[in-house]
């Protein structure tokens, strides 16, 4: 019961479903979800979560040594689905917790038989003949701004990050939801995002696995969800009709309906 209060766990939706579980990305929480959880309710147990230092999870939970990279989040992934005695779930993890799911899978194998990953990024940074969409130099510099200024850094970036200008409030409430997180606790998990680097793991992957992305995402282009497709032997690539880093919250049906299709079949 500690673990369910420290990350905030709800369960919703069929319980004598099968089990999905959807993880929010950096900035976020449970809350981003609202929008595919009524899609999936009916016949799935769905499970949420925030990250220690996200959303409504117990902030003293929080320790800088252990969140200081991806494998201290995927233990909260692995400890929830421990707490809950979860066998064979649907992992659903966007941005980078497509990558903290990797790592709890290989983790916890008994815990998690598929992964749906909704614009994932298992490197952020340009190396050699990999494409993440930024430089190193890129990164330092957002990496400065975020840790000098971070609400302003959130009020310029989430709009950004979100994409469909032409929709204000979409990045409005990323602005807000990225505000209201915990400024130190959102540079340490800002820094193992953007500073990780996820290649490797993408080979222990076993399980059925779907790719998300979007035709326009400044985030991870779509060169990185090819590249993660091809990494992952029998994975399947569905590219969204989206734009932005968050076709859950600003394309909701299109989403919904591939992660169905896609848990339909499984």
């Amino acid at each position: 019961m500690d673990i369910l209060r420290r990350n905030n766990v709800t369960v919703t939706g069929n319980p004598r479903g099968p089990v999905v579980v959807l993880a929010h990305g950096f900035g976020c929480d449970q809350n981003m979800w609202r929008l595919t959880v009524p899609a999936l309710a009916d016949d799935y147990r769905v499970v949420l979560f925030d990250y220690v230092g996200s959303g409504r999870s117990d902030l003293s939970a929080f320790s800088a040594e252990r969140y200081a990279g991806l494998d201290g989040y995927a233990q909260d992934v692995v400890e929830v689905c421990e707490a809950l005695d979860l066998r064979g779930a649907a992992f659903v993890g966007h941005s980078v917790s497509a990558m903290i799911g990797v790592l709890a899978a290989a983790e916890a194998p008994e815990r998690i038989g598929s992964l749906i990953m909704v614009a994932p990024s298992p490197r952020y940074i340009d190396d050699l003949d990999y494409r993440g969409g930024f430089s190193a130099e890129d990164i330092d510099e957002l990496l400065v701004s975020l840790e000098s200024n971070y609400l302003g850094w959130s009020s310029a970036m989430a709009p950004v990050i979100m994409g469909n200008p032409d929709r204000p409030e979409l990045g409005e409430e990323l602005t807000n939801s990225f505000c209201a997180t915990d400024p130190d606790m959102a540079r340490a998990f800002a820094r193992a995002t953007f500073l990780s680097d996820s290649r490797e793991d993408l080979k222990t992957v076993g399980v059925p696995t779907l790719v998300l992305d979007c035709t326009q995402d400044v985030i991870a282009p779509r060169e990185v969800g090819a590249y993660v497709h091809r990494a992952i032997a029998g994975s399947r690539l569905v590219t969204l009709d989206a734009t932005g880093h968050c076709p859950h919250m600003s394309a909701p049906e299109a989403t919904n309906e591939a992660i169905r299709t896609f848990l339909s079949g499984l």
